[in-house]
């Protein structure tokens, strides 16, 4: 009885969790842009969390330096299963115009499964709200795989 309550509970209001793997800014910008008064992506239930172990969905930010991959890998080990894993722009999906240097090591994907890409550099606020709602979908789904594969 519980279970189904929780479940549907916690669809409603998914814990982000940001990793900034060594952006420039622009996309973390817009990720609090989305979260604040004029976008209000809060009123859809979405909150950043303050650490990885609170958190439901991961959002990475930037490309993927040598110096952070070990340090993103562990976050996101870190946040419990089902999770859904969102990279926001163009630096975690390819380097961008980053791709080639001597420190990035980048795309993401590369080391992690990628549930939603958010294109752009920077992604307008209304695509960043698009992903995050694609991702709530994904991890209702995972979340109802689970509770299905434990029966």
């Amino acid at each position: 009885m519980f279970d189904k309550l929780i479940t549907e509970s916690m669809g409603k209001s998914p814990w982000l969790f940001h990793i900034n793997a060594g952006s420039c800014n622009g996309c973390d910008i817009e990720l609090v842009a989305v979260l604040t008064p004029r976008y209000d992506a809060e009123r859809l239930g979405y909150k950043l969390a303050g650490s990885p172990r609170q958190a439901d969905i991961v959002v990475v930010t930037g490309p993927i330096t040598k110096q952070s991959l070990p340090r993103v890998l562990r976050a996101i080990s870190q946040v419990p299963e089902p999770r859904c894993i969102v990279t926001m722009g163009s630096c975690p999906q390819s380097g961008n115009v980053f791709r080639g240097s001597y420190s990035v090591c980048g795309p993401l994907s590369k080391y992690v499964h990628v549930d939603v890409d958010v294109a752009g550099c920077t992604p307008k606020p209304e695509a960043v709200i698009e992903g995050l709602a694609t991702a709530t979908r994904i991890l209702m789904e995972k979340r109802q795989n689970k509770k299905g594969g434990q029966k």
